[in-house]
C-alpha cells in the first residue's frame, strides 16, 4: 500500500520551495486588474482601443457591445449638460468631445468592414443592433429610412453643430476682447478692500478657463462638422461598394444587394448619427448655457415661468386660436388652460410669499423686546458722522453704481497708504432735520462741513475755471468752493468730450470727507491709536520701541509729535525713522516742537518728494533776510517757553506780502513752497496756516541733498 500524503497549502502569489510540489502558476491577472483600476491607465487603454479596431476587425457581438456603449456614452454627455451649475463645470467636454468622435469613426470603419465582407448573408451581418435600427425606422422600406438618415444629418451638420459653433466662436472672440477690462475691474475691487488677495487670485484663473474653454469649443465643434460629412461619405460609400460586391462577387440580383446593403448602410448611419446628435445637442446647450447659473432646469423653468402676465398673455392667444374657423379647438383650448392654471399658480404662490414676508417681519419686530439704551451709550462720541438728508439715502443703497460705503473703505485704505494714518470708522445715520438732499460732516460732533446734492445727476466742473454752457442747475462745489453745474446723465458724455471733470453725488461725498479727515488727522489721532501704531510695528523694530518708550519720551509725547507732522500733512507712514529721529533728539531736548523739527528733517527725502512738482523740482518762495531776522528778534522766552512776539501791524504787513507773492505765483499756474531757517520755521508756519493753512512752510534741513529746487519769488 502506497501513503499518499497532501502538501501543506500555500499561500495565495507564492511558489513551492524546492521539494514541496509544483509551483502556483501566475498569469498576471491580479496586475492587469490592479493597472485597470487606474484611470489614468484604463484611459490610454481605452484610447489604444480605438486605434486597434480602425487596423483589426471586430466580431459582430463585440461591435453590437461597443455601439451600445456609444450610445450610452453620448446619453451620459448630454445629463450631465443638462446637471452642472456652469459650463466651466464641465471644462473637458472638448476632449470628450474628440474621443466620442474617434469611437463613433473607429466603429464606422468597423461596421463597414463586416457590411463589406459579409454583406451578401443577410441583413444580420453586421450585427443585431444595426439590423434592429435599420428596420425598425424604414420600416421595411429602404427609401424612408435614406430619407431619414438624410434628415439627421441636416439637422445635425446645418442646424445645431453650424449654430453651436457659431456662439462658441462668437463667446471665445468676446471673452478674449472683455479680458483686459475684466482683470482692470478685478484689480480695482482688489485695491479698493472689497475682496482679498486670495479671492482675486480666483477670480483671475476663472477669467483664463472661460477664455481658454471657449476657445476650445470653438475647435472642437469642427469635430462634430467633420463626422457628420464623414457619416455621409460613409454611408454613399458602403451602399455603392456593397451593390457592386453582392452583384459582381456575390452572385446576388440587383433588387437582393440593393434592399440588404441598404438597410446594412442605413442602420449602420443611424447608430452613428443618432449619438453624434445627442452629443452635438449637449454642445449646443453647454456653449447658449454660459449665461446662466445654476443647471439647465432651474435655469429654464425660473426665467419662462418668472412671468406669470406672460403665461396669461399665452393662454389668451391660444384661446383666440381655438375659436379660429376650421383650426382643432381641443389642442389650443388645453394648452391655454395649462398655462392659465400655471400662471395662476405662480402669481398666488408669488402673493403668499410676500403675505409670509411681511408676517414674519412683524412677528419679528413685535418679539424684539424695545431694549433700553444704556446711558453710558449717551457719554460716546463719534469721531466722524456722516449725517445724510431722506432723499440721500439711495446713495447707501445703489446696486447700479459704486455705493457710498464702498468708496469710503476705498478711502480708509488710501490714507493708510499715503498717510500712515488709519482713518477711524465713520458712521453713517439718517437726519430728518436736514433737508432731503442736504449732507453733514461732523468731527467729534462738531460740524465741519455740509453741502447740497442732486441724487441721479452728476456735478461737472471746469478745471481752466471757464463758465459751463450745459443744460443745468447752477451750483458751488462743497469742498473747495468751485463753481459747478448739476446736469443729467444724458449729458455725461458731451460733458467728458469738453474736459470737464466729472463726478456722481457719492463721490462729492467722498471727496468732501477725505479733505475734512486730511485738515483734523491731528485731532483724530488719539493715544489709543498710537499705541496701536505702535503695537503693530513688525518684530524687528520692536525693539526700537521698547529702548524709546518710555525711558527716553512716553506714548503721549510720540502722539504730540506724530500730531504735529499730520497737522501739516506729512505721512507718518515710515514710523521706524520717526522713533529714530525721536531717540536722536531726545538726548538733547525734551521740547515737543524741536523734537518735532529734528523729525522733519530726518523726513527730508520724504518731504521732498511729496513737494516736488510735475518737473522733478520744489518750486521755492524765500524769506528774506530782514524777515528772517525779524521773526528771529521777535522770539522770546526760553525752552518750552519760547513763543513769537511781533508787533501786530508788522503782522499785517508780513500777511500782505505773502497773500500778493503766492497769489502772483498761482496766477502762473505754480504752487510754491515757503523756505525759511530751521530755528524761525514752527512760528513762520503759525502764522501761515492762519490765513493759507494749504501752504507748506519748510526748513532749509528739509531741503534733501539730491533734491532739485527752483527759488520762483522771494517775501
Amino acid at each position: 500500500m502506497t501513503d499518499v500524503t497532501t502538501p501543506p497549502a500555500q499561500p495565495a502569489g507564492s511558489s513551492a520551495g524546492p521539494g514541496g510540489g509544483a509551483p502556483a502558476v501566475d498569469f498576471g491577472f491580479a496586475w492587469l486588474g490592479e493597472q485597470l483600476r487606474r484611470s489614468d491607465v484604463g484611459l490610454a487603454l481605452g484610447v489604444t482601443a480605438i486605434l486597434v479596431v480602425l487596423i483589426l476587425p471586430m466580431p459582430t457581438w463585440l461591435l453590437d457591445i461597443s455601439l451600445a456603449l456609444s450610445i450610452t456614452v453620448s446619453v451620459l454627455v448630454l445629463m450631465v449638460v443638462l446637471f452642472i451649475q456652469r459650463p466651466l463645470d464641465f471644462s473637458s467636454f472638448p476632449t470628450v468631445l474628440l474621443i466620442t468622435t474617434m469611437l463613433r469613426l473607429s466603429l464606422n470603419l468597423a461596421s463597414t468592414r463586416l457590411i463589406l465582407a459579409n454583406g451578401h448573408e443577410g441583413t444580420a451581418a453586421a450585427g443585431r443592433v444595426i439590423e434592429s435600427f435599420g428596420h425598425f425606422v424604414m420600416g421595411g422600406n429602404f427609401v424612408i429610412g435614406l430619407i431619414v438618415f438624410g434628415i439627421l444629418v441636416i439637422v445635425n451638420f446645418i442646424v445645431i453643430t453650424k449654430g453651436s459653433g457659431r456662439i462658441a466662436e462668437v463667446s471665445a472672440r468676446f471673452s478674449l476682447d472683455a479680458m483686459p477690462g475684466k482683470q482692470m475691474a478685478i484689480d480695482a475691487d482688489l485695491s479698493a478692500g472689497l475682496i482679498n488677495e486670495a479671492e482675486a487670485r480666483q477670480r483671475r484663473r476663472t477669467l483664463e478657463d472661460e477664455s481658454t474653454f471657449f476657445g476650445a469649443m470653438d475647435g472642437a465643434s469642427k469635430f462634430v462638422r467633420g463626422d457628420a460629412v464623414a457619416g455621409l461619405l460613409i454611408v454613399f460609400i458602403n451602399i455603392i461598394g456593397g451593390i457592386l460586391i453582392g452583384v459582381g462577387q456575390k452572385g446576388l440580383g440587383i433588387a437582393q444587394a440593393t434592399h440588404t446593403y441598404t438597410v446594412l448602410t442605413v442602420g449602420d448611419g443611424l447608430v452613428t448619427q443618432i449619438p453624434a446628435l445627442i452629443v452635438s445637442t449637449a454642445a449646443g446647450m453647454l456653449v447658449t448655457k454660459s449665461g446662466s447659473a445654476g443647471s439647465t432646469d432651474k435655469a429654464l423653468f425660473a426665467q419662462l415661468g418668472g412671468y406669470p402676465r406672460a403665461l396669461g398673455l399665452v393662454s389668451v392667444l391660444l384661446v383666440a386660436l381655438a375659436i379660429v374657423p376650421g383650426v382643432p379647438a381641443f389642442p389650443f383650448l388645453l394648452l391655454a388652460g395649462t398655462t392659465g392654471y400655471i400662471a395662476w399658480s405662480i402669481t398666488r404662490q408669488a402673493a403668499a410669499m410676500e403675505a409670509q414676508r411681511v408676517a414674519s417681519a412683524l412677528a419679528e419686530a413685535q418679539a424684539a423686546p424695545v431694549a433700553e439704551q444704556p446711558i453710558a451709550q449717551s457719554l460716546q462720541i463719534d469721531t466722524i458722522r456722516l449725517e445724510l438728508g431722506y432723499g440721500l439715502l439711495s446713495l447707501i443703497n445703489n446696486d447700479k453704481e459704486r455705493r457710498l460705503t464702498d468708496q469710503i473703505k476705498a478711502l480708509r485704505r488710501q490714507l493708510a497708504g499715503e498717510m500712515g494714518f488709519v482713518m477711524p470708522a465713520v458712521r453713517i445715520q439718517d437726519n430728518l432735520q436736514l433737508s432731503a438732499n442736504t449732507y453733514v460732516i461732523r468731527v467729534k460732533e462738531i460740524e465741519n462741513g455740509r453741502g447740497e446734492l442732486r441724487p441721479g445727476m452728476l456735478l461737472v466742473m471746469d478745471p481752466r475755471g471757464q463758465p459751463i454752457d450745459l443744460a443745468g442747475e447752477a451750483t458751488t462745489e462743497p469742498t473747495f468752493g468751485l463753481p459747478a453745474m448739476w446736469i443729467g446723465e444724458a449729458l455725461r458724455e458731451e460733458a467728458m468730450f469738453r474736459g470737464f471733470t466729472v463726478v456722481d453725488p457719492a463721490t462729492v461725498i467722498t471727496t468732501h470727507l477725505t479733505e475734512i479727515v486730511k485738515d483734523n488727522m491731528s485731532e483724530m489721532l488719539s493715544y489709543t491709536e498710537t499705541q496701536k501704531l505702535l503695537n503693530e510695528l513688525d518684530k524687528d523694530h520692536q525693539k526700537l520701541v521698547a529702548d524709546v518708550v518710555p525711558t527716553q519720551i512716553t506714548v503721549g509725547g510720540i502722539q504730540r509729535v506724530l500730531q504735529n507732522l499730520l497737522g501739516e500733512r506729512v505721512s507718518i507712514r515710515d514710523l521706524p525713522t520717526i522713533l529714530e529721529g525721536i531717540s536722536e533728539a531726545c538726548a538733547s531736548t525734551r521740547n515737543v516742537g524741536q523734537i518735532t523739527e529734528h523729525v522733519r528733517a530726518r523726513l527730508a527725502r520724504q518731504i521732498s518728494e511729496s513737494n516736488a512738482g510735475r518737473e522733478g523740482y520744489i518750486p521755492l518762495v524765500t524769506l528774506s533776510p530782514e524777515w528772517e531776522q525779524a521773526f528771529a528778534e521777535s522770539i522770546t522766552g526760553q525752552g518750552d517757553d519760547r513763543q513769537l512776539s511781533m508787533a501786530p501791524s508788522r503782522l499785517q504787513k508780513f500777511i500782505t506780502t505773502v497773500r500778493q507773492v503766492f497769489e502772483r505765483q498761482a496766477m502762473l499756474g505754480e504752487i510754491p513752497v515757503l523756505l525759511t531757517s530751521p530755528a524761525i520755521r514752527p512760528y513762520v508756519r503759525s502764522i501761515i496756516e492762519r490765513f493759507r493753512p494749504a501752504t507748506v512752510v519748510m526748513s532749509q534741513n528739509e531741503i534733501h541733498a539730491k533734491a532739485k529746487i527752483k527759488t520762483m519769488a522771494q517775501v
